[in-house]
């Protein structure tokens, strides 16, 4: 199953989401080869970006990197407002280094230099505007000391708390198979649940996390939204309304191409690329995302630097994509 649903809570300022991701998921995993420990950490933060992209208002892309300079070095998750997404994480260790049992903290914050990115960027961006970009630590200063954070759903939390200013709420859970997650939103007391009385609003908002804290992995995992929502708030449906959307579907989608991969090597610059030529023969990469391999011989490299006409850059290739 690869489905988000979207619920609006009438009794409470509240919005939820649920998330299942099965074969798009396994799409990510069949072209990568990552630790246990990684592939957890990649799983739930790609679980995150589906959840949070569900409220975009715009058509765009969201965005979450994490990086720092511990094994992992960059994980990037990129999910569109269609909910078709991509992932992928670099690691500056070898893969049998990384133990069983490594942490968030031990992979993603070495020496407290971990970083959360989140981009929203909007397909109608003009030329030279920048997306938005929310930068947070992944760790919390309390008193005198430093907390990492402990998981993708801890991390996602301190950054809508930072960055967004809203109260939200996130379940995150992953396996080799499935990504099941819950996002609990706080809504705006100005906004649609204005005629609420302000104790009454506060007290919704705690009554749905503390339905949202009996939430367990296995559940995220292993049924489908609709069930959830059921089970979760079975008492809240027949008291005060839970409303649902119709779900939307999830896939994985890649959008490297060959074109993009000529525009990199205009960037590297005709002398950068002569150089590569000159000594393996041909320019190769291979696409991080879905290990789709592009290759230039020379006489792709030459149409590359002479015309500006990207479709005069890509003709098909001699050998390979």
């Amino acid at each position: 199953m690869n489905e988000l649903l979207v619920f609006m809570c009438d009794g409470a300022p509240v919005r939820g989401e649920i998330v299942s991701i099965g074969t798009a998921w396994q799409a990510v995993l069949e072209r990568r080869n990552d630790p246990a420990p990684v592939r957890k950490i990649l799983g739930d933060f790609v679980g995150a970006a589906t959840l949070l992209t569900a409220s975009l208002k715009f058509d765009g892309t969201l965005i979450i990197q994490a990086q720092s300079s511990g094994p992992i070095q960059l994980l990037v998750v990129e999910c569109r407002s269609d909910l078709s997404m991509r992932a992928t994480v670099k690691l500056s260790v070898d893969p049998d280094d990384i133990a069983p049992e490594a942490s968030l903290g031990e992979l993603l914050d070495a020496n407290h230099t971990g970083r959360l990115v989140i981009t929203l960027d909007p397909a109608d961006r003009e030329p030279g505007q920048a997306p938005y970009q929310g930068i947070v630590a992944l760790q919390e200063h309390r008193g005198t000391g430093i907390k990492p954070v402990s998981s993708a759903a801890e991390a996602i939390a301190l950054y809508m708390k930072n960055s967004e200013q809203l109260d939200t709420r996130i379940w995150l859970s992953s396996n080799e198979t499935h990504i099941g997650g819950l996002l609990l939103q706080r809504l705006p007391d100005s906004g649609g649940h204005a005629h609420l009385d302000p104790q009454v609003a506060a007290e919704g908002w705690s009554r749905i996390q503390t339905l949202g804290e009996t939430i367990t992995d296995e559940e995220l995992l292993t049924l489908p939204p609709s069930t959830i929502l059921r089970r979760l708030f079975l008492e809240e449906s027949a008291e005060n309304g839970v409303r649902s959307f119709p779900p939307r579907p999830i896939r994985f989608s890649c959008r490297c191409s060959r074109s993009k991969v000529a525009d990199i090597l205009r960037m590297l610059g005709e002398e950068e690329v002569q150089s590569i030529l000159a000594e393996q023969g041909l320019v190769e990469t291979t696409c991080d995302f879905c290990a789709k391999p592009y290759r230039f011989d020379a006489v792709d490299c030459q149409q590359v630097f002479k015309t500006d006409l990207l479709s005069d850059a890509t003709r098909p290739p001699s050998r390979g994509h």
